[in-house]
């Protein structure tokens, strides 16, 4: 180890050889002793550039070799840039020393540098190497999000118990039931657990339906409470498969390792002997498991088993937005009861000045955020750098929804024309959730704007992907009425209401339902023809499509129901092939791929990068087994679709193209 003397931060910015100073509010947290701590950092505060200078410090002053540095984060992304952030400030401080001479004249020397990673590849790591001692096989894979649901389906297929509460679409009970597990696992709560709680609750519920005037909620509550218990048979269902297929997802993975940590003292005190130093990075992203399992390994009664060990957390707890995969922001705000101070209080070191923003966008953005600043104490105002200009916001308010789609497509096109190196990749758009994504797609692309979809979900909102995927849910279903509907009614067919409303009348005479009432409006007979959830109840568009009758059809609506129901057909006739030489004949049949082939605009060069880009999704759809099941893929779309919950996880590419995503995907 080195000793050099650091006591201000002009000395830290010497050893550092940076350009920029350290403020007063950095050097606190920096300078920090060796002893719990949290840091709550403002939107662009510099928590990254604090992280690095903390590492360098403490090397710089001898009281720890890099190597004894273990820092933790959330996405690989967000690792690479701490890691290569200080790697680069101990190479600036001369503090990186080779483990050994190279030994060849191109040899890079192997470096003692800290150990940087995501909360989920640490515990990976720790089932690894302690697993076996809670009985875990170190050969049991983690499978990505998507083969869930694949596990899920199986689990539901072959689930023998009488089923009364669970009456939605398979697809829909796919989504319950990894909602349901992937919760117990980031909760730490077991099947039995969940059971106990509803044998100690559901007699009061019970009991107060005799005199409780909010019957109807009461009813609900027990409803839920069947629903549950049902679920929780397919949960263990579903768990009794990834056991069998060696399997586990990224919820089990931090519940075992908080299991190992909790049970396993020796796990602990190795791991707080190799790191003297913890530093987690977002921690008010962290679950309640991550949360214990990092108590367990780096904290404890007292010192002897861990109480007082220099882990630091860093944060915001105005920045959480991973709530709905089980994140408590109490972690955070909570800290100092999971990694209490040998004796005393816990600092907490607030870092304000935001590095980013001019100070009118910091008053607007302070305004925004005050009820937050009202419910957390420990959060403070943003505050401007002493070198941040006035700034500019602009609020632009259009008479209507297509105004605002056509302003936009003008700004995008006046920023790109005035860059000295006009590039769209530059540009990027966000959107409050992925079907306002659609509309500016649609509103960009009209005007010769290369436009790429980040993420899965906004890219079914595309005509293009929405046939595909509409015409998969039709061969798995043949009453996926609303399926047909879009397909019908794309740019593609084009089927006007008129005859739409006819064909809705046509199938609820093949399914012997005659209509209830005469004049029903064509909004009407819209409704009749998509609803009930029930495949006996449901008047199949697809009958009718089939067998359209002699009611009074145009005669291009004849012809192309016709060529529709041909086409399905033959599509259902392959429907066994693999998932995705069906979605490539789909592709095929329906000419998509040469229609945006053949078109020379740079917006039809778009759309076929995000018909690729789905492509390679379904690709990337995996087999647990051997055998990929339609109704798991398609329950997988579902769910981002509908809950847009980052179950891919996307990042935009290289190509010269507009970025368009959700404001929820750009900050994760």
């Amino acid at each position: 180890m080195t000793d050099i003397r650091i006591d201000s931060p002009a000395d830290l910015r010497r050893v550092m050889r940076t350009p920029y100073d350290v403020s007063e509010q950095q050097w606190q947290a920096i300078s920090a002793p060796l002893e719990p701590a949290v840091v709550i950092a403002g939107a662009g505060s510099g928590k990254t550039s604090l992280m690095a200078a903390r590492v360098v410090y403490l090397v710089a002053t001898g009281q720890v070799a890099p190597d004894e540095v273990l820092g933790l984060t959330f996405t690989t992304k967000a690792t690479a840039e701490l890691s290569s952030r200080i790697r680069a400030a101990l190479a600036a401080a001369g503090l990186d020393q080779p483990v050994a001479p190279a030994t060849q004249p191109d040899e890079v020397p192997e470096r003692v540098e800290p150990v940087v990673s995501t909360y989920n590849a640490y515990a990976a790591a720790l089932l690894t190497e302690h697993g076996l001692r809670i009985g875990h096989e170190p050969d049991t894979r983690v499978m990505a999000d998507a083969s869930r649901y694949q596990v899920a389906a199986r689990a539901i297929e072959r689930h023998s118990t009488p089923v009364e509460g669970l009456s939605e679409h398979p697809q829909t009970v796919i989504t319950y039931l990894l909602a349901l597990d992937a919760a117990m696992s980031e909760h730490l709560v077991s099947v039995e657990d969940v059971r106990k709680f509803h044998t100690d609750q559901r007699p009061k519920f019970e009991n107060a339906l005799a005199t409780s005037r909010a019957r109807k909620d009461i009813e609900s509550v027990l409803g839920r409470m069947q629903q549950r218990e049902e679920l929780l048979d397919l949960v263990e269902g579903y768990r009794r498969l990834m056991a069998q297929f060696g399997l586990m997802d990224f919820s089990d993975q931090i519940a075992l390792a908080a299991e190992l940590a909790s049970g396993q003292p020796e796990v602990g005190r190795l791991e707080r002997e190799k790191y003297r130093v913890v530093l987690l990075d977002e921690y008010q992203d962290t679950s309640v498991a991550q949360a214990q399992l990092l108590a367990s390994l780096f904290s404890g009664l007292d010192a002897a088993s861990g109480r007082g060990h220099a882990v630091t957390a860093v944060g915001d707890p105005n920045q959480a937005i991973y709530g709905w995969r089980g994140a408590s922001v109490s972690n955070i705000l909570n800290f100092a009861e999971f990694f209490p101070a040998v004796d005393g209080e816990v600092p907490t070191y607030s870092l304000t000045v935001n590095r980013r923003s001019d100070r009118r966008i910091l008053r607007v953005a302070n305004e925004l955020a005050a009820p937050l600043y009202d419910e957390f104490e420990s959060v403070q105002p943003l505050e401007p750098a002493p070198e941040a200009g006035e700034g500019e916001v602009r609020t632009v308010v259009h008479p209507t929804y297509p105004d605002e789609l056509a302003w936009l497509a003008e700004q995008v096109i006046a920023s790109h024309d005035a860059m000295a190196e006009p590039l769209w990749s530059e540009i990027g758009v966000l959107t409050r959730d992925n079907a306002h994504a659609a509309d500016v797609f649609d509103a960009l692309t009209a005007r010769e704007i290369p436009v790429e979809i980040v993420g899965l979900a906004g890219l079914m909102r595309l005509p293009e992907v929405a046939e595909v995927v509409s015409t998969l849910a039709l061969l798995n279903d043949v009453t996926a009425n609303a399926d047909l509907l879009t397909l019908l009614n794309g740019p593609r067919w084009a089927i006007g209401p008129r005859d739409l409303a006819l064909l809705g009348r046509r199938a609820r005479a093949l399914a012997d339902r005659p209509l209830r009432e005469a004049g029903l409006s064509v909004t009407e007979e819209l409704q009749r023809a998509v609803e009930g959830a029930d495949p006996t109840e449901v008047a199949a568009l697809g009958d009718a499509l089939a067998d359209p009758g002699d009611l009074p059809y145009s005669d291009e609506a004849r012809v192309r129901f016709a060529l529709l129901a041909e086409e399905l057909r033959m599509l259902r006739s392959h429907a066994g092939e693999p998932l995705l030489d069906l979605v490539r004949r789909i592709i095929d049949t329906t000419g998509i791929d040469v229609e945006l082939a053949s078109s020379v605009s740079p917006a039809a060069a778009a759309r076929r990068d995000n018909l690729d880009l789905f492509v390679k999704a379904v690709a990337d759809f995996q087999a647990i087994d051997g055998q990929v099941t339609l109704p798991s893929l398609l329950a997988w779309l579902r769910a981002e679709d509908e809950m847009g919950t980052g179950l891919d996880i996307a990042t935009p590419s290289e190509a010269d193209s507009v970025k368009l995503l959700t404001v929820h995907r750009a900050k994760g």
